[in-house]
């Protein structure tokens, strides 16, 4: 899966000299975490509603409301945007993106092309992509495995819940309780729990879990 099959379009986005007042007012009116900053066709920094946020002052200032008011309507988006942007490309594998997300702590990014913006990736985007690889809006037998790392020991679960019958909605694999282990996490209908025991049982370490 790449970034342009998830990625956020079309961009909704900012100039340099908006108040940061009127931006937060356009980021709670649409809705979104996060606007490109655009001068003259360019990306030229990246602004957040926590940027925004914390652009106003703290709560011990002695200043009063109206020049508190004054002073904000002062500030504009350029004073106050991220300028060192990390961008990703359209076909940039989407499991690269999240770790450049999770490696940076930043919880988007640009999707460029040509040098300019054509959409946004988001940590929301990366969590609908999650809800579905692991089937959680669709209902079945839910079950956690701790799999030997072993040749063949995938296609010997898949198999086995096929020839039992399953039906198999989601299915993942993710770092185990040690290096000889994998947990294995599956969805599938039209297998109930006494028979996953039965076929799957044999080939893993233990089931660690099992739910509807």
């Amino acid at each position: 899966m790449l970034v342009k099959e998830r990625m956020s379009k079309p961009v909704i986005w900012v100039r340099p000299n908006l108040p940061i007042l009127d931006a937060l007012k356009l980021m709670q009116r649409e809705h979104i975490r996060r606007t490109p900053v655009i001068k003259d066709g360019e990306m030229i920094g990246i602004i957040s509603d926590k940027d925004l946020l914390n652009a106003g002052p703290s709560d011990a200032t002695s200043l009063s409301i109206w020049e508190l008011n004054y002073l904000m309507s002062r500030i504009e988006v350029g004073d106050i945007m991220t300028t060192d942007v990390l961008t990703v490309t359209e076909d940039t594998p989407i499991e690269e993106a999240a770790r450049i997300m999770v490696d940076n702590k930043i919880g988007g990014l640009p999707v460029m092309r040509d040098g300019h913006v054509v959409g946004l990736i988001t940590e929301t985007d990366l969590f609908k992509i999650l809800l579905e690889l692991m089937g959680a809006r669709e209902s079945g037998l839910r079950v956690t495995v701790q799999a030997p790392v072993k040749l063949g020991e995938l296609a010997a679960i898949t198999e086995a819940l096929a020839e039992a019958g399953g039906n198999i909605i989601a299915f993942g694999q993710f770092l185990g309780e040690d290096t000889e282990t994998r947990t294995v996490t599956f969805k599938v209908k039209g297998i109930d729990e006494e028979m996953i025991r039965e076929r799957v049982g044999p080939l893993v370490v233990r089931i660690t879990d099992m739910r509807r």
